[in-house]
């Protein structure tokens, strides 16, 4: 089966719960989840697994991509808005994104455009 890349945004009060919820509603061929945190709201995690893609996505999850060069995590959506930032309001997606510009951060969308978080590596669960 194809697999998907997804999150699970967590408070890390509540990281525990999560990642049962996530061991509970996923299959995650691979058994490892990484966790990243905001690095300027360090109490804001992110778990990250590729899962069997059955088209469900469940409680505080989406689907992601991510640029292993530069460890970057992206929805297309938020892709879509840089994109459009960078080329003068015009969505060209045949423009090369300038990617070390975004190294070790996840790509949002937010109100009217995207916003770039800097993540700090966690830790890597196995399981």
């Amino acid at each position: 089966m194809k697999t998907q890349l997804l999150c699970t945004f967590a408070h890390k009060n509540n990281l525990d719960i999560v990642i049962e919820y996530i061991k509970q509603n996923f299959t995650i061929p691979e058994q490892r989840i990484f966790v990243f945190s905001n690095e300027d709201f360090r109490s804001d995690l992110y778990c990250t697994y590729n899962a069997d893609d059955t088209g469900f996505r469940g409680k505080n999850t989406i689907s992601i991509h991510r640029k292993k060069d530069t460890n970057t995590l992206y929805t297309v959506n938020a892709l879509n808005e840089v994109i459009i930032n960078m080329n003068n309001g015009i969505l060209d997606k045949n423009m090369i994104v300038p990617w070390e510009n975004f190294e070790n951060s996840f790509l949002l969308t937010d109100d009217g455009g995207y916003k770039k978080v800097s993540l700090i590596f966690v830790k890597r669960i196995s399981f």
